[in-house]
């Protein structure tokens, strides 16, 4: 039954409360996603000016290699089913996601999925084809029960216009904040979508039974907490820690490097006179002391050794990469390690986490495409696959011998491999397969034509013409 007003203004302003404490940590993982990360909390507001600029260049961000990994690793290039009579309502499953221009948005949503933790699809009807929208979770807000594929209520903020849609299970519902205002009211009437649940489909990074009962994080007395995050999904939040370490390693390198990585001279018993002279002082690295202007005396300082700051930064990458399973020298950017093993080897445990996500956001994608399809009255079938991209390190060469060789030991039809082939689409494989069945179809009339003149070995006997019943020479 479709909600009054009173009662969907009730849980539109409830979820609206919940996503404006969840923006809140959201956009502390966004910040550090982006390389947007707060200035070191050790740097004191009275620091000189190139000081604050020091620390404002030290941010090395790691965290959006590491999401661009992933991301890349995950990108859907088909759907298939083995019930070939089912192959209509697939391909026309394949048609709303290519209408839906789903080749390009998919990134956004895995994105958002790896580095939030969570993403989502908005699925309602529409001509000439439903309409599957992605969404991050810094702009929807969905209330699950007991039931966790489909929940009770969704809210997306629709922008800056103060617009908002609520879904459930009977119908979409119009919001908005008038001029600013903290309470919600209807906009119009509801929409009835008849797809028979809410119409909101989540994707998560990984499955974690616990995610909706985090124990508290003590810091301990006296200690007060930087800028961090109780959302503890996704690739971003547990790397926040580590970002900072860079971020402070590095900003320890520039001011190292501005203040002693050159040799300073001194000079004891003179100051500059003027601001020129000042400013020619402050230029070469010049330090002065008017302590005993009758015995002047000049000298130098030694240099800083960088290695240790360099060193460090190099260390808190590996770990890095060895919490996020990202190959390392994606990290560093250099090749670490590999002059007796190939680079596969070095990513083998990103392919595992990224083969564990394949099949979670797969099942995603597929209940996705199954609402959608129900709006037109057609039932996808359960065994449907998702199919992505292959971007392992393997050689293009190595896999296509090893399909070759599954062909002919294991008698594997090659017409079914031919979807595992790196970088094929599902369009390429039906073209294939048509092109296949068009030339399968001549050799068959070749060899019927052979059969009835009696085409055969050389110097062999035909068999002759075969004379239709009824037909006179």
């Amino acid at each position: 039954m479709v909600m009054t007003s009173d009662q969907a203004v009730s849980v539109a302003q409830e979820l609206r409360n919940i996503q404006t404490a969840e923006r809140a940590q959201l956009d502390v993982i966004r910040r550090y996603w982006k390389g947007r990360q707060p200035l070191p909390a050790v740097i004191p507001t009275s620091a000189p000016r190139e000081v604050r600029e020091m620390a404002r260049i030290a941010r090395v961000n790691i965290i959006k290699i590491v999401v661009e990994s992933i991301t890349q690793s995950l990108r859907v290039v088909s759907i298939r089913t083995p019930d070939q009579e089912q192959d209509s309502v697939v391909d026309r499953a394949w048609q709303i996601w290519q209408r839906n221009a789903m080749d390009r948005r998919q990134a956004g949503l895995v994105r958002a999925t790896t580095a939030y933790g969570a993403g989502y699809t908005i699925v309602l009807p529409g001509t000439p084809a439903p309409v599957i929208k992605t969404v991050s979770p810094r702009k929807l807000t969905a209330m699950y029960g007991d039931d966790d594929l489909w929940p009770e209520f969704a809210l997306e903020w629709m922008g800056q216009g103060g617009r908002y849609r609520l879904f459930d299970g009977e119908a979409v519902y119009l919001m908005a904040a008038p001029d600013g205002s903290d309470q919600l009211e209807m906009s119009g009437a509801p929409r009835e979508h008849q797809a028979g649940v809410t119409p909101v489909v989540r994707f998560r990074d990984a499955e974690d039974l616990d995610e909706d009962d985090e124990p508290e994080s003590g810091i301990g007395s006296g200690l007060q907490a930087g800028p961090s995050t109780t959302i503890t999904g996704g690739q971003v939040a547990p790397l926040i820690e580590i970002q900072d370490q860079m971020n402070l390693t590095t900003f320890s390198l520039k001011g190292a490097e501005w203040y002693s990585a050159f040799r300073q001279r001194w000079a004891i018993g003179w100051k500059p006179a003027s601001e020129d002279e000042r400013m020619k002082a402050a230029a070469s690295q010049l330090w002065t002391f008017d302590e005993d202007p009758d015995n002047m005396r000049v000298g130098e300082f030694s240099q800083t050794d960088l290695r240790g700051y360099l060193d460090s930064r190099g260390e808190s990458a590996k770990y890095a990469a060895t919490l996020s399973q990202t190959p390392v020298h994606e990290l560093i950017g250099e090749l670490v390690n590999l002059r007796s093993r190939p680079t596969s080897a070095a990513e083998v445990g990103r392919d595992r986490m990224v083969e564990e996500r394949k099949t979670g956001q797969g099942e995603s994608h597929e209940q996705t495409l199954r609402l959608a399809v129900a709006y037109e009255n057609l039932e996808l079938p359960d065994d449907v696959e998702v199919l992505y991209e292959d971007t392992s390190a393997r050689a293009f060469g190595a896999v296509v011998d090893g399909l070759g060789k599954i062909a002919q030991m294991l008698q594997v039809p090659p017409q079914e491999l031919w979807s595992r082939i790196p970088g094929a689409t599902k369009q390429d494989v039906e073209r294939w397969k048509a092109a296949f069945e068009e030339g399968d179809s001549i050799n068959r009339m070749n060899q019927l034509l052979d059969a009835q003149t009696g085409g055969g070995a050389p110097g062999e006997p035909g068999r002759g013409i075969i004379i239709p019943p009824g037909v006179k020479v």
